[in-house]
């Protein structure tokens, strides 16, 4: 089992910035991909930003490209989101997810098996 928990949600301002952390613990060794996605109130739960289990690649939704930015850290088994330049439309609930995958980068939920409980993210106009 792996264990994930999100952390540095809030309430920002347009044009504010957030840094999101994820701290992974139990097997952590399994751990390949981990992804960030959003859930917005009446809309389904998509992938903002992943990357791989060496930072070897990282995937960014056309929404983020340029503003958010994914690290990781596996000496700390975590992984960062820094968001810039934050807009009213990032508003969302934000999960980590953990693949055991160390071959490419999902972008499917499904490939995900492990799940943080969600962090909020609000931006006001």
């Amino acid at each position: 089992q792996v264990q994930l928990k999100e952390s540095g949600g809030g309430l920002v301002q347009a044009g504010g910035s957030l840094r999101l952390s994820c701290a992974a613990s139990g097997r952590t060794f399994s751990i390949g991909t981990m992804g960030w996605f959003r859930q917005a109130p009446g809309k389904e739960r998509g992938i903002v930003s992943a990357i791989g289990w060496n930072s070897s690649g990282t995937y960014y939704h056309d929404s983020v490209k340029g503003r958010f930015t994914i690290s990781r850290d596996n000496a700390k088994n975590t992984v960062y989101l820094q968001m810039n330049s934050l807009k009213p439309e990032d508003t969302a609930v934000y999960y980590c997810a953990s693949a055991p995958t160390r071959l490419y980068l999902p972008r499917l939920r499904a490939s995900y098996d492990y799940w943080g409980q969600g962090t909020q993210v609000t931006v006001s106009s």
